[in-house]
């Protein structure tokens, strides 16, 4: 039996930790999908190309460009959320994420992919799917002190006034719009730590398998 668990979520919720965890404990392989729009993001940046060549480069896209530690700077970030919003591009990225889930690498018994549209679109059949969300105050405090903590300049206020646009982009977008799958668990984790979290999912996954 491959095991799929989707996760889906906004920025900062603690989905990416959580997906992380749970891909150890239960020898899964485990693919951020938001690195695939970040990594053709990205690109557009280091190669000064428009917006309107980000489906030329996603088709393209090289997987060690996943690894770049340069995906997770602030600039990528915004970008990459208008990347998404661009149905063309979604569309060439959504066989690499069903491949993934479907021939996970390295002997795995399955996947953990998280983003925000794995259990409405890229796995609406998956075994577990889970949408981990948090309050915007709580979210733009954890990015805000994530970005102290690597030496970057960051303002509260702007931090959270970018985090609302960008829930706003993944929310109202007509392609893939963020949002729970129907038969999704959803986990607040404003007030949880990552324990928590971890055990609420633990004992969500035992239920379903």
């Amino acid at each position: 039996m491959i095991l799929t668990i989707a996760i889906d979520g906004p920025a900062a919720a603690g989905k990416g930790t959580l997906a992380r965890r749970l891909a150890a404990a239960h020898n899964l392989a485990y693919l951020d999908s938001g690195s695939l729009y970040r990594g053709t993001a990205l690109t557009l940046l280091r190669d000064n190309l428009p917006e309107t060549d980000a489906v030329v480069v996603a088709q393209k896209l090289r997987p060690e460009l996943l690894t770049d530690p340069e995906l997770r700077a602030e600039a990528t970030g915004r970008l990459a959320s208008k990347v998404a919003a661009i149905p063309a591009v979604r569309a060439a990225l959504l066989d690499w994420q069903r491949d993934f889930a479907k021939r996970p690498p390295g002997g795995k018994q399955g996947a953990v992919l998280d983003g925000r549209d794995i259990g409405t679109v890229v796995l609406p059949d998956a075994m577990v799917k889970l949408f981990i969300t948090a309050s915007d105050e709580a979210r733009a405090m954890r990015r805000f002190k994530e970005l102290q903590e690597k030496g970057e300049a960051a303002i509260y206020a702007r931090v959270l006034e970018d985090m609302r646009e960008r829930d706003a982009r993944d929310t109202a977008r007509s392609t893939a719009p963020m949002r729970p799958a129907e038969d999704a668990l959803i986990i607040d984790t404003s007030a949880l730590d990552a324990d928590q979290v971890f055990s609420l999912a633990q004992d969500y996954i035992a239920q379903k398998i």
